[in-house]
């Protein structure tokens, strides 16, 4: 904690000092020693091994039974294997966590489990985190009835400025040559992993976990996994592109750049692209979860929020633990969520005036006709980047709006919290970045008119697409939207936090004066590093770029591409930050990427249904289906096929032509009546086909693997034989672990266990 000189204490500033006071008294008496450093005012905590012991059995800590060989994950390895091909992506790393059969931490067994012996190292560096934070969390520095528990709390009050666990040394190789194996945890994550130039190399999950946790573990698996699953449809998109880029150069028509039948078959590859990436993920995170000790983990009565402490205008008893806490009625709570959903309703629909501005730049294409030949495709791209700028300045409208609302409606977990907030985000900035794709596919050119009856919006006259069709407006959007929001990202990641950096260090300085230390230790130089805010922006930002690869890839297939080469820098650049910018944040644990995966299933669905209506009304592949079926199959007078004429009260030109399916009077004709009954019969037909298929692989293949359910099952033996207390049937796992396994590897028993 920081404290300024001041010639003055205020009431508030003493009454912050007798919490820390009560807190570290307190923290005292729970077993934990303390340490004070006097440079600004850091205090060094750290658990003796009695307190790690009883609060490991109270966290229901995983403890090992029995050691295994540690499975490989890559598929892409074991094929190469097979296929006796050289693996780039493949790299040997030091100290490489091993791998065990645990069950739940028994103080009474504790001869059972493999290492106790040694207490120094038994725990590993993420449990002591876990359990210490554990009892800052729990420890009361105030009056109970009021909630004064926890160091969040006094974060949140001002009394602390930061809580964290340390960096284990410098990230940084030191000057002389060292083995690998002597290197620690932080500088092995660096030289194998936060480099650019690993960035072909497989992430070392078990490392990043062993470091960070299981919840950043499983982002960075997730990032991995997307990233290898986008090669085969960048791939694909790269191909249908190259054929439509034939096509243009055969036909000499820019429209058939994106229309033509190679984006149908792409927008059906997507669809069960997609599926199939979500079905494999579950298998993949299901195998992790194990593997990592947290297929079981369930989350404990959450305590309330620090700020819902704070405001909460009452008291009452909860009905799980029986504790008095903080209590907010539910009633209010409900019709404060309500009328921020309201709210948000209301924001949505003032969202669209945003395209006020590309109202305003498609008026200036009407002026710039006439200077510039090229002039439609000039505007197109104007607004484009326009809107870009809009998009991104309102998104940070809307998230500090979230952020406001969600604190408003009193949530009393931290999970309900960033639950509520990451759905208000998430539709915030779905209409935000998907609002213009969208109008451009499905409302643009369409309330048009004909020569003479000319629709209006607020006495301006509707706006067409350009001679090559709104299909090349819609990619032209999407390149810029997408790529630029990336490009924009990627910088905003690499210079913000050594803005940030460089703000904290400046702040210090000020603040420790003439107390600056000639060697700053391992806590100054942390403390000095940027405070890890989350995964929520990661998370956004990827799955936001998901929604675009499958919602509109019908008319940019080149998006798994861009998408490919954004998520190889993305995976470095968000190494680098947790590795060498970041604060260590506390390892949390977690089975799963959480709400986050359901937003990518409605997605999935999603842009089956989207994409079949742009296929069906945006793109001609429909009409010149229609023409080659009635009239001629060589296309021979497609064009004139499509264009109507003027209604001679119009214009005295006999000329006069316009793109649509109407008789000289501006009635619809029986050929547009039947191209809508096709393409109503094609969104349906898609739809049928592609969501059938879909259920099929879903059934076809099993969230949980067939083998890690073996393991599962012989893990549960093991521990049900450990923690027996018949000693007969103990003797039964040293009998047992030397019959023929399970598997088609030998366990490596490291101890044997006790008879």
């Amino acid at each position: 904690w920081e404290v300024k000189q001041r010639k003055h204490r205020s009431r508030w500033r003493a009454q912050l000092a007798r919490w820390r006071d009560k807190f570290t008294q307190n923290l005292q008496n729970a077993g934990i020693l303390l340490e004070k450093k006097k440079t600004i005012h850091y205090l060094k905590l750290s658990a003796p091994w009695d307190v790690l012991v009883y609060y490991a059995e109270e966290l229901i800590l995983r403890a090992p039974l029995q050691a295994q060989p540690n499975p490989n994950f890559n598929t892409s390895d074991r094929i190469l294997r097979k296929l006796y091909i050289p693996n780039v992506m493949a790299e040997s790393l030091p100290n490489r966590p091993l791998d065990y059969y645990t069950c739940a931490f028994r103080k009474s067994k504790m001869e059972k489990f493999l290492g106790c012996e040694n207490h120094d190292s038994y725990f590993t560096n993420t449990q002591r985190h876990r359990i210490v934070y554990e009892l800052l969390a729990r420890t009361v520095y105030g009056k109970r009835k009021r909630a004064e528990v926890g160091v969040a709390r006094l974060l949140n009050e001002g009394a602390y400025t930061a809580a964290f666990p340390l960096h284990e040394g410098t990230f940084e190789l030191p000057e002389y040559e060292v083995r690998p194996d002597e290197l620690n945890q932080r500088q092995v994550l660096f030289q194998y992993w936060a480099r650019w130039s690993k960035w072909y190399k497989y992430q070392p999950l078990d490392h990043i976990r062993e470091y960070f946790g299981e919840k950043i573990a499983l982002y960075f698996a997730w990032l991995g996994f997307y990233t290898a699953w986008l090669l085969p449809a960048a791939v694909v998109g790269a191909f249908v592109f190259v054929s439509g880029a034939h096509v243009v150069c055969v036909c000499w028509q820019v429209g058939y750049l994106f229309d033509h039948p190679g984006t149908v078959f792409f927008s059906v590859f997507v669809s069960f692209w997609a599926v199939t990436f979500l079905e494999y993920w579950k298998r993949k995170m299901a195998t992790l979860a194990h593997h990592w000790d947290c297929m079981d983990f369930q989350e404990e009565e959450e305590r309330p929020r620090p700020e819902f402490a704070a405001m909460a205008p009452s008291i009452e008893y909860n009905p799980v633990t029986g504790v008095k806490e903080p209590y907010f009625p539910e009633k209010a709570r409900l019709s404060r969520m309500l009328t921020g959903s309201m709210f948000i309703i209301i924001m949505l629909m003032q969202a669209d005036l945003g395209y006020i501005s590309l109202g305003f730049l498609c008026v200036c294409v009407c002026v710039c006709v006439y200077v510039f030949p090229q002039a439609g495709n000039i505007a197109n791209i104007s607004s484009s980047m326009v809107n870009l700028a809009l998009i991104l300045l309102m998104g940070q409208v809307y998230t500090a709006l979230a952020l406001q609302l969600t604190k408003w409606e009193m949530h009393r977990t931290q999970t309900q919290y960033e639950d509520a907030f990451t759905f208000k985000v998430f539709v915030f900035q779905f209409v935000n970045f998907y609002s213009s794709p969208f109008y451009v596919a499905f409302f643009k050119g369409r309330f048009v008119g004909y020569p003479g009856h000319y629709g209006t919006l607020l006495g301006m006259r509707n706006e067409d697409c350009g001679p090559g069709g709104c299909l090349i407006e819609l990619a032209e959007q999407l390149f810029i939207i997408m790529v630029g929001k990336q490009l924009i990202s990627n910088v905003q990641e690499f210079v913000i936090p050594y803005v940030k950096a460089w703000q904290q260090k400046r702040a210090l300085n000020k603040v420790r004066g003439t107390q600056k230390s000639q060697e700053p230790r391992r806590w100054e130089e942390d403390y000095q590093l940027v405070e890890c805010e989350g995964l929520f922006e990661e998370y956004l930002e990827i799955v936001l770029q998901f929604g675009f690869i499958t919602i509109f890839v019908a008319a940019f297939p080149l998006a798994p591409l861009f998408a490919l080469l954004n998520n190889w820098a993305e995976v470095r650049l968000d190494a680098h930050k947790f590795v060498c910018e970041y604060r260590r944040p506390v390892a949390e644990r977690a089975q799963n990427i959480g709400v986050w995966f359901n937003i990518l299933e409605a997605l999935s669905h999603l842009s089956v249904i989207v994409n079949a209506f742009l296929i069906a009304f945006t793109s001609d592949f429909l009409p010149r289906l229609l023409y080659q079926y009635k009239f001629d199959y060589d296309l021979n007078g497609y064009v004139n096929f499509t264009l109507a004429y003027a209604p001679p009260s119009y214009t005295s030109h006999p000329m006069c032509r316009y793109k649509a399916f109407r008789d000289n009077n501006g009635n619809y004709t029986l050929v547009y009546w039947e191209l809508l009954a096709v393409r109503l019969g094609f969104i349906i037909a898609f739809e049928h086909v592609v969501f059938f298929v879909l259920r099929a692989i879903d059934w076809m293949v099993p969230d949980v693997p067939e083998s890690l359910g073996l393991k599962v099952k012989r893990e549960r033996y093991l521990a049900k034989q450990a923690l027996a207390d018949n000693q007969e049937l103990i003797k039964t796992i040293g009998t047992y672990t030397h019959l023929t396994p399970l598997f088609d590897t030998v366990p490596i028993v490291k101890h044997p266990l006790p008879h």
